[in-house]
């Protein structure tokens, strides 16, 4: 059909890009479900930044880019970290295939909304806007791996304990205070929560 655009068309299917391809999960997840847990958390980042640190950020901008951080993958599909993070020759030929992809997406949109869609799917935005969305990219990992843990599957332990390490590298006061309040509660029951 003319002047139709096929972008949100393709946002809607983020719910079929499988996230953890290569390790056994008790719980499947989609980047489309990860996507919302990610706006969620640099969400919550970007209002503890602010409003307990003092740092100059935009909470909604945070996550709006959130949103939108791993769209190009239903175009690329989730290569899984181990593999797009150990080689560099590799990790640099999938930056350039995640670029296209974004680009691909942003030029399905009408010309009218590409301006302001673009810098959400290129991720081209302050350094610590992008930060606090990677932040909240690891706290989701570190989640499934305790979620998955809970549920008795030994396969996260390795998994848990380097994202673990990588978080706690971050060094950013609000992510240590996100984990201080709420990331106990992931390792409880229903009925603790409830108590």
């Amino acid at each position: 059909m003319d002047g139709s655009s096929h972008f949100f068309a393709y946002m809607a299917r983020m719910k079929l890009i499988q996230r953890w391809g290569v390790m056994r999960s008790t719980q499947s997840e989609n980047i489309q479900e990860h996507s919302l847990q990610a706006a969620m958390l640099a969400h919550a980042l970007a209002l503890i930044a602010r409003d307990q640190f003092g740092r100059d950020v935009d909470p909604e901008r945070v996550m709006a880019l959130a949103v939108f951080h791993d769209a190009s993958e239903v175009i690329t599909g989730d290569l899984p970290s181990p593999i797009k993070h150990h080689d560099p020759e590799l990790r640099s030929a999938y930056g350039r295939i995640e670029a296209a992809a974004r680009e691909r997406l942003s030029t399905m949109l009408p010309e009218c909304l590409r301006g302001a869609y673009r810098p959400l799917l290129s991720g081209e935005d302050r350094p610590e806007h992008l930060q606090l969305v990677k932040a909240a990219d690891k706290l989701c990992s570190y989640l499934k791996c305790l979620e998955e843990l809970k549920s008795g599957n030994t396969e996260f332990v390795h998994a848990r304990a380097a994202i673990e390490a990588e978080i706690q590298n971050l060094d950013q006061p609000e992510v240590a205070w996100f984990m201080d309040h709420f990331v106990p509660s992931f390792s409880l029951t229903l009925d603790e929560l409830n108590q």
